[in-house]
């Protein structure tokens, strides 16, 4: 009977990227082996058969890999023997074909291709699980009276008759049974995958297509390796049995388990990442069909929010609430919900600003709850990551998930797609149907707080028609003396930036001119966007040196992340700025932010208001003598935008930076000091203090 041929080197050099060549057949062996294989239906249940083979196996051969992805439990045998009753006659034919062929030292292949047609009605899985079965049934006898014959006496007389001592000599064989051992571990890995292999869902994953196809097209071969191993390690064990007193193992036949253990070994590895691209692609499809699920729940009319809440939190249908005791989710039944949505890198001013809002609800008579909603990748999960998790959770005064897995992946992905999400915390408005009011409510509840209640699309648009945009709403919740400035009829200045030499002179330099016009002003430094650390520092040393009021941390922020809500409000509502004078101020404000040096803006009650990158305004106050006669006459304000347009830049580079992910960047740009068009870059930062 001819033997197996290897691939010819033509075929070699097609298949170059799999380096598998050692294991595959030709095309006439290929075609013979799938002729052998004609299923008929049968039903063998190969997870429990393979469960119980794997315990005889692992008693006999203690570090053998007992896993199955989850797939089987490793338990002791307490498998119904009913599932096995199916297989049994199988089993004992196998067993007497190995026992009777090994015995009498025949070809290893003859007999190969003996149990191929023995099992050619059953299917690739069963035939691998059934062969590795038997060898199991002989190997695992001829160990237990190996172990048994010192202690039991029916076990001894066996073995006088049937088997030398085997543990007496165990040192002189131990070459033999490491080779063996391996040979074994590699016999069950590749049964394992194709066992994993036949039994994938094909509601997920077609066997016609890649990367099942693939996979599929080289089962047979595994098939036949795997019931060769089996033929092989069978004759070894035989061989042994038949040895008496001449322990000893030829170099070939340690040599012939080894390049089999080396060859299985191989075939494994490439089924392995077949089955894992497999179990990629049926992740992807579930996640889809999860995904469209949850798309459709979310955009069909509910009676009220339970289900879509239900759809969100997944498995997890239990939240903590505000005094972090576990609540089923339905106790937000029909109220107004706000899914905050975050990562884990959510700023505590951002927090305790939201945190602000969250408790005036009550006095404002509002019934609405927030819902923390993190979202993280579960792949890169650590314990800093959970101990983060754990902080966020206990300063937040609102609903948390109850434990960070809770939010499924298909969850993440529409809260990506569909709401936007990239990184920068959004808050996503359901009423009491569950209908989605607004995907961001975050910008107008920075801006107008409880007054935007219910926070839908709807209300953001008529407080922005009815309500003028003003120094006095972006300031008036962070600076409580500025009505007392404004009625005193001071010019305010709130200025910005990061080098302590610039605030130091121009602080300086803006007092004398008031003191020369004999005019109140009052100073308010507050310092930079992202830039925490720094603006500490300075905030100290200001307030050491006296130069001028600066706010603590949470204002600074705030007023940061009040004049983004502002543009990106406008953005969404279709202002540009050639038609909207708030949006160009808003975007010269964080222009001047972006780039390196400071700024000012002056400001009175009347609504005069003049402003300047730090350089100009700087050397503009440096210089008052210049245009002192002109303030006299004019104003301080006037006659300071008056000055200001006459202070030509030789050079200028003005940068705006804003968040990629906080809702639609507008698309064109004027530069604050010429009015030219900005060219877009893409800018990526880590700026991490």
């Amino acid at each position: 009977m001819a033997r197996p041929t290897p691939v010819s080197s033509s075929s070699k050099t097609s298949q170059q990227s799999m380096r598998n060549e050692h294991w595959m057949f030709d095309d006439a062996m290929n075609e013979r082996i799938r002729s052998i294989h004609v299923p008929d239906g049968r039903v063998v249940d190969v997870t429990s058969v393979l469960q119980v083979t794997r315990n005889v196996l692992r008693h006999i051969i203690p570090n053998i890999n007992l896993s199955m992805n989850g797939h089987i439990d490793a338990s002791d045998d307490q498998t119904n023997l009913s599932a096995v009753d199916g297989a049994h006659d199988a089993l004992h034919k196998i067993c007497c074909e190995l026992s009777c062929k090994c015995s009498r030292g025949g070809d290893a292949h003859a007999t190969t291709m003996a149990i191929f047609n023995m099992l050619s009605s059953y299917s690739w899985g069963a035939k691998v699980v059934l062969a590795l079965a038997a060898f199991a049934v002989n190997f695992g006898e001829f160990w237990l009276i190996a172990q048994l014959c010192t202690s039991n006496s029916l076990a001894k007389s066996v073995a006088l008759l049937k088997q030398p001592d085997i543990l007496e000599h165990s040192q002189t064989l131990k070459t033999h049974f490491d080779a063996l051992s391996k040979l074994v571990n590699a016999m069950v890995d590749v049964t394992k995958c194709i066992v994993e292999l036949t039994e994938l869902p094909s509601k997920y994953i077609s066997i016609d297509e890649p990367p099942l196809s693939t996979a599929m097209a080289h089962i047979h071969t595994a098939t036949y390796w795997i019931i060769s191993s089996v033929v092989v390690c069978t004759r070894q064990i035989t061989s042994l049995v038949g040895m008496r007193h001449e322990f000893t193992t030829s170099t070939s036949e340690a040599w012939e388990l080894s390049s089999l253990a080396h060859k299985v070994s191989s075939i494994h590895e490439h089924l392995q990442s077949r089955l894992h691209l497999c179990y990629e692609r049926i992740d992807e499809k579930k996640l889809m069909e999860a995904f469209e699920h949850l798309k459709r729940t979310i955009e069909t009319p509910q009676v009220d929010n339970l289900m879509i809440l239900q759809n969100i939190f997944g498995k997890e249908e239990s939240l903590l609430n505000p005094d972090r005791a576990e609540v089923y989710i339905n106790v937000l039944r029909r109220k107004h919900v706000l899914l905050l949505i975050s990562d884990l890198d959510i700023s505590q001013e951002e927090i305790r600003v939201l945190e602000d809002v969250y408790k005036e609800r009550v006095s404002s008579g509002l019934n609405y709850e927030i819902i923390w909603l993190p979202v993280m990748d579960r792949t890169t999960w650590n314990d800093g990551y959970q101990e983060k998790f754990s902080t966020l959770q206990s300063i937040m005064s609102w609903y948390t998930v109850s434990h960070h897995v809770a939010i499924e992946p298909a969850v993440i992905k529409y809260i990506r797609e569909e709401w936007g999400f990239v990184k920068k915390p959004i808050a996503v408005t359901l009423n009491p149907q569950g209908k989605v009011l607004c995907p961001n409510a975050l910008n107008m509840m920075w801006i107008w707080g409880n007054s935007a209640f219910p926070f839908s699309s709807e209300k953001e648009e008529s407080f922005r028609k009815a309500k003028p945009w003003t120094l006095d709403l972006l300031v008036g919740r962070l600076e409580p003396n500025l009505p007392t400035w404004v009625s005193q009829q001071k010019v305010v200045c709130f200025y910005g930036g990061v080098k302590m030499e610039w605030i130091e002179s121009f602080t300086t330099a803006t007092k004398g001119v008031a003191n020369a016009l004999d005019i109140g002003i009052e100073m308010v430094y507050v310092g930079k966007k992202n830039a925490r650390e720094r603006v500490q520092k300075i905030t100290g040393l200001i307030k050491e040196k006296e130069l001028s009021h600066a706010w603590e941390d949470d204002n600074v922020w705030f007023f940061w992340n009040l004049l983004e809500s502002m543009l990106y409000s406008k953005t969404q509502h279709g202002k540009t700025i050639e038609n909207d004078v708030i949006k160009q101020e808003v975007m010269t404000m964080l222009g001047y932010d972006s780039s390196k040096n400071g700024w000012a803006v002056f400001y009175t009650g009347s609504g005069e208001m003049v402003k300047a990158n730090g350089e100009k305004v700087l050397s503009t106050m440096e210089s008052f003598d210049e245009w002192e006669k002109l303030a006299k006459q004019m104003g301080f304000i006037p006659a300071l935008r008056k000055k200001l347009e006459g202070v030509i830049d030789n050079h200028h580079c003005t940068r705006l930076i804003l968040p990629g992910n906080s809702g639609r960047n507008p698309e064109r740009v004027q530069c604050a000091e010429c009015g030219r068009p900005m060219e877009l870059n893409f800018l990526y930062s880590c700026c991490a203090e």
